[in-house]
């Protein structure tokens, strides 16, 4: 088989620095993605949570619209798909959003959008 490099995911992913907030087994983290879509996030957190873990997440867009900036919140659920150690420390984990509203989900799109050719 030969690779032709293309991405294979369904839903763009963008490799953006964005502050959001993950909540777990009574920790909460705040941290930044490493990248984003609309179905998932990818992030460092500082303490091991193993993977299937569910979490809840809560993230702010900063959104271009003719009037300005406005910020949009989405409130969903996840669970852990992935975690790997950090070479520096810490963990990355790999999140799915598995419970999101479609509306929620539209405006990560809509995000994700403003940064894709």
């Amino acid at each position: 088989m030969i690779k032709t490099g293309a991405e294979r995911r369904i839903h763009p992913r963008i490799d953006k620095r964005l502050s959001f907030k993950v909540a777990a087994n009574g920790y909460g983290f705040s941290t930044s993605t490493k990248n984003l879509s609309c179905v998932g996030a990818y992030c460092r957190i500082t303490k091991y949570i193993p993977p299937f873990t569910k979490v809840m997440v809560k993230l702010a867009l900063p959104i271009r619209n003719n009037g300005g900036d406005k910020n949009y919140t989405v409130n969903c659920e996840g669970v852990i798909v992935r975690t790997e150690d950090e070479n520096r420390g810490g963990f990355n984990i790999a999140i799915f959003f598995n419970a999101i509203k479609d509306e929620q989900r539209k405006e990560i799109s809509k995000y994700i959008n403003q940064f894709i050719p």
